[in-house]
């Protein structure tokens, strides 16, 4: 499996396509009903496509169950990275941390994991991500956030990231067919996120929730299109290149996202911040030249 030119064309479109809708969550008043409206509507187009596509294999369906259990927790904890830091803070902190992670991972396991092994490229790219977490991780936040609540978020979010990257990069080669594996874990993976922040509301809350969610709707559809074409081009992806390279190229949408940040949402972007998201670009890339 090697990473192609076309391959790095469609992950860096799913790259930009990811930020997007952090974009979006990140722009809106209720960070946490954002996410659960863009992952129910999710649901309802992996339903569709399911009845397009079909059902993967049985043997991808334990690693799906596994992603389902996780992703959950990752929705919890992206909600909360929004709400108490910045995107241009917080997005590159979990999304370069993760890949560090599946690296760490996978040398730790001599392969044993998922059969691939860490070159001194992969090496190379770990240490530019590191020093780019720890710079962009260390810059200040915006005026009334959370700096060290933030941070707590986004390192806990880059650890879940790293689990369930590992997991559905086995999932979708053993289902055969990634749009078959992505759209089954679409179409249940929104509605346990979605009923936990409905039964957080209470019953007075839950009417505003729906007011809300009646305003917020067509921006959220967009945003479900979104998060379903960029993880369905990663796990694509990862069934003819590595995972470690394709996880690491992802994380190029930290790029989107800092750009997004300063442009769109008028966040900061200070000498420290640029110098950390090129750190941690200039680890992805070199991550990606690792020979698969």
């Amino acid at each position: 499996m090697t990473l192609t030119w076309p391959i790095v064309g469609a992950v860096l479109l799913g790259a930009l396509l990811h930020a997007s809708w952090n974009a979006l969550i990140k722009s809106g008043r209720d960070k946490a009903l954002d996410t659960a409206l863009i992952h129910v509507i999710g649901c309802a187009a992996g339903a569709v496509l399911i009845l397009v596509v079909g059902l993967p294999r049985v043997q991808a369906l334990p690693w799906l169950a596994a992603s389902l259990v996780v992703h959950l927790g990752y929705y919890i904890a992206l909600a909360g990275a929004y709400r108490h830091g910045d995107l241009g803070l917080t997005y590159p902190i979990m999304r370069g941390g993760g890949p560090l992670l599946v690296a760490l991972a996978l040398s730790a396991s001599g392969g044993a994991i998922i059969g691939e092994s860490i070159t001194l490229a992969t090496w190379l790219g770990v240490a530019g991500i590191s020093g780019g977490v720890l710079l962009v991780g260390l810059s200040p936040s915006a005026a009334g956030g959370n700096h060290r609540r933030a941070l707590q978020f986004a390192l806990l979010n880059a650890c879940i990231i790293a689990v369930y990257t590992i997991i559905d990069g086995i999932g979708v080669r053993a289902s055969g067919n990634a749009l078959q594996y992505v759209a089954l874990l679409f179409m249940l993976d929104g509605l346990p996120y979605f009923a936990l922040v409905m039964h957080r509301r209470g019953r007075d809350g839950r009417r505003a929730a729906w007011a809300h969610m009646r305003g917020r709707w067509p921006l959220a559809l967009l945003g479900a299109g979104a998060s379903l074409g960029s993880y369905g081009i990663a796990l694509w992806a990862m069934t003819r290149a590595p995972v470690a390279a394709v996880a690491a190229l992802r994380e190029t949408s930290v790029l989107f996202a800092v750009l997004f940040g300063t442009v769109l949402l008028k966040e900061r972007f200070g000498l420290r911040r640029a110098a950390g998201t090129l750190c941690i670009v200039g680890g992805v890339m070199a991550l990606r030249l690792a020979p698969g």
